[in-house]
């Protein structure tokens, strides 16, 4: 009989999911050990695991061929070198945020384009100010979304946006789903040339060694002045300074994140301070409905391919780290 172990730590989801997984699992030996030793001991004759699983738990394990990973685009160093080298299968759960965080990214867009942060500025301040905005208002039919990044969630980005009226173009190195004829594909090597087109730029990329830091001064720099950037992928990806100076000195109008350089985001950061910036604290996902039910439904099918000898869902280039 293989062996799953729910890597620790034994939080709310996993005590919940345990139950449910041995029910639905027959098959299998599961496991949810409440520490890091007995996951250690646990792992030594497992055959899959669910969450991160440490160098020294991976050289201790035996018979390990399947990781499914609980995040789409893992933290820094969940990607070490040996779990690369090493044979075993890793999957993630993308496209099972797709929706819920398309909806974040549009609460960006339609609040930056009509002037929402200087409206609340003045609604805080107890002022009647109907020409509080600095930009005009930006009419979506005639705008331009710029989406690097065009996976699951960049495409639900794509159709929402598309929707509104939206021109889309789309850059992504890895064109793994077909977007609709509606967006206008771009290899990574177009991208410098795309953003000057582009009313709104919305990242969706992880963070991954290509890119690190790709968002900075230089690349602000080649955005319309009146443009806005949205980040809703990893916050490693941009360059936080960069990002509040180009605001500061007007060399782009604003913008929306979600994640951040440096997490939580510093209390004495500029960011917090400057006008036309809409900032959430990497909430687009947290604690939103049916998200849970569907990582666990994900967990089941692949467990359930992995005993068939099927190929799972979601496998990941681990040198690429998504």
């Amino acid at each position: 009989m293989p062996k799953l172990v729910l890597m620790p730590p034994f939080d709310h989801r996993r005590k919940n999911w345990l139950p449910r997984l041995k029910e639905s699992l027959p098959d299998f030996d599961v496991m949810a050990p409440e520490t890091d030793e007995k996951a250690r001991e646990e792992m030594v004759d497992a055959d899959a695991a669910y969450g991160v699983v440490p160098l020294e738990t991976l050289e201790n394990s035996n018979k390990l061929q399947w990781i499914q990973s609980a995040q789409a685009a893992p933290p820094a160093g969940y990607y070490y070198k040996e779990l690369v080298d090493h044979p075993v299968v890793v999957c993630n759960p993308r496209g099972v945020f797709s929706d819920h965080i398309g909806q974040h990214i549009m609460m960006y867009v339609l609040g930056l384009a009509r002037g929402l942060p200087y409206a609340m500025d003045a609604q805080r301040d107890h002022r009647w100010r109907k020409g509080a905005q600095k930009f005009k208002i930006v009419d979506l039919a005639s705008a331009t979304a710029l989406i690097v990044g065009v996976g699951g969630i960049g495409s639900e980005a794509a159709k929402l946006c598309f929707s509104f009226g939206m021109k889309v173009i789309g850059v992504d190195g890895r064109w793994e789903l077909d977007p609709p004829d509606y967006v206008e594909r771009h290899e990574p090597d177009e991208l410098d040339q795309q953003l000057p087109l582009a009313d709104f730029v919305i990242v969706t990329t992880p963070h991954t060694p290509q890119t690190e830091g790709m968002w900075n001064g230089s690349r602000f720099g080649l955005m319309k002045a009146t443009g806005y950037f949205i980040n809703i992928g990893r916050g490693m990806t941009t360059k936080i300074d960069d990002l509040a100076d180009a605001i500061e000195n007007g060399v782009i109008a604003g913008c929306g994140l979600d994640v951040y350089e440096i997490e939580p985001l510093p209390e004495d950061h500029k960011l917090w301070t400057l006008e036309n910036v809409i900032l959430t604290p990497h909430v687009a996902v947290h604690e939103a409905a049916n998200v849970s039910e569907r990582m666990f439904n994900l967990l089941v099918e692949n467990a359930r391919r992995f005993l068939r000898g099927e190929d799972l869902k979601n496998v990941v280039d681990k040198s690429a780290w998504f």
